[in-house]
């Protein structure tokens, strides 16, 4: 009998130790479903977003952190790799950030929190971008008498790769777009009637949004068929010069002759006339000054003599 006593004795003792693991489960079961309760089913994971991806130095962008279900109270709180810069309450939630330099990238992540239930959004990261300078459009030109085979060359010396150049003639695209891995000019053909003045430029641009550049206009005249199209813009400049210098000349050879005739004209007394003496006898009378003549005064009057004898 102390043997059967001691057997239900066992049997009651594993009867009692069976509900504690029950118990323990229970309880962990109860917070996992606190927990699904405290995060609402609708509480989705926010979406951390920007307008552009693509930043350069100083410029100010903004992050975008909404989520979909429009719960109230939300908390929203921006992370720069896994360190808290800022929290935000309400939709939407904007932050606001100036690139500083290349430092400031890195990963960004956005939390929502709503009591104690939190979800995180994917990561967002910027890509850094130099913008690219003026570019330099060369032109080449081959003219003959009907046609102008004309070579575009253009270059952005600065800025991210890969940049993409478009060739304008006017403001009219005359090329596709010609992407540049590597720093060298695109290069594009084109041929032309003659006859009609043309300007070209280019634009280039790399993956930074608004912020394309166009080169300085060239223009390209008609010079015939000797493909020179920069010898009426060298001629008009050298005749010019020419102009100059023989208008300088004779205005320095001229001025000295018109002075000294001139001056020997002031030199020389003026003729009052005639004084018959006899017959084949002429006298030309010349005073020495001007006012001699009719002054009414005695003066002395000299006189040339010449004497024709008739035979």
């Amino acid at each position: 009998m102390m043997w059967k006593k001691s057997f239900l004795a066992f049997l009651l003792s594993l009867s009692a130790l069976k509900p504690a693991p029950a118990s323990g489960n229970n309880t962990e079961t109860n917070k996992k479903n606190n927990k699904e309760k405290t995060c609402f089913p609708e509480f989705t994971h926010p979406h951390l977003v920007s307008k552009t991806n693509v930043v350069m130095k100083g410029q100010n962008v903004s992050l975008i952190c909404p989520n979909q279900n429009k719960l109230p109270q939300i908390t929203y709180s921006l992370f720069w790799n896994n360190r808290h810069l800022v929290t935000q309450k309400g939709e939407p939630a904007i932050f606001n950030l100036s690139i500083t330099g290349i430092h400031a990238l890195g990963t960004y992540k956005c939390k929502a929190q709503v009591l104690n239930c939190s979800k995180y959004s994917h990561p967002f990261n910027f890509t850094f971008v130099d913008p690219v300078t003026t570019p330099v459009l060369n032109v080449n030109v081959v003219q003959t008498k009907t046609d102008r085979y004309i070579t575009l060359h253009c270059i952005s010396f600065n800025g991210s790769l890969p940049i993409n150049y478009t060739f304008f003639e006017k403001n009219t695209s005359v090329s596709p777009v010609i992407s540049k891995d590597v720093r060298e000019p695109a290069e594009f053909n084109l041929t032309r009637n003659t006859g009609e003045v043309e300007e070209y430029r280019c634009e280039a641009k790399n993956r930074l949004p608004n912020h394309a550049k166009y080169s300085q206009p060239v223009p390209i005249f008609s010079t015939g068929g000797d493909g020179c199209r920069f010898c009426l813009w060298l001629l008009l400049p050298g005749l010019l010069l020419v102009l100059i210098i023989i208008i300088l000349i004779l205005a320095f050879w001229i001025l000295p002759k018109h002075k000294a005739r001139k001056a020997m004209k002031d030199k020389v007394p003026r003729d009052c006339g005639n004084t018959p003496m006899e017959a084949g006898i002429y006298a030309n009378i010349y005073k020495n000054q001007a006012e001699d003549c009719n002054d009414g005064k005695t003066a002395h009057v000299y006189s040339d003599l010449r004497i024709q004898t008739e035979i």
